[in-house]
């Protein structure tokens, strides 16, 4: 496996043991549904919420926060994802930033990152 595959499955374990941490449960990680992909779903205080994860080694290049594509993309695959498990509940979109190494990585949890684009 590629190095940089290596960084971002020891990112997401991260963002995962942070979230336990924080009392929620893990519905599922790498979700996908044809080309469909969520990275964690996680529900939390009777609230689905849905987390993309962006693990990077430094802080050099664009904030996730500011990926319109990637977020159109992520607000479909939870479409599909409520539809397909027929969730009635709210729905929250957030982003887990790891940056670093597996030993000293640094997570930002950005609750309520983005709103689902108007098309």
């Amino acid at each position: 496996m590629a190095k940089h595959n290596d960084l971002g499955k020891a990112g997401e374990n991260a963002a995962v043991a942070y979230l336990e941490q924080k009392g929620y449960l893990i519905r599922n990680r790498n979700w996908r549904k044809g080309h469909f992909e969520l990275d964690i779903v996680a529900a939390k205080d009777n609230e689905l919420i849905v987390i993309e994860v962006k693990t990077r080694s430094n802080t050099l290049f664009a904030e996730p926060e500011d990926d319109l594509p990637k977020i159109r993309r992520t607000v479909r695959a939870a479409d599909t994802y409520i539809r397909l498990f027929q969730i009635d509940s709210p729905v929250r979109f957030d982003i887990i930033t790891i940056v670093g190494d597996e030993i000293n990585f640094k997570v930002e949890h950005i609750e309520e990152a983005f709103y689902p684009p108007l098309y």
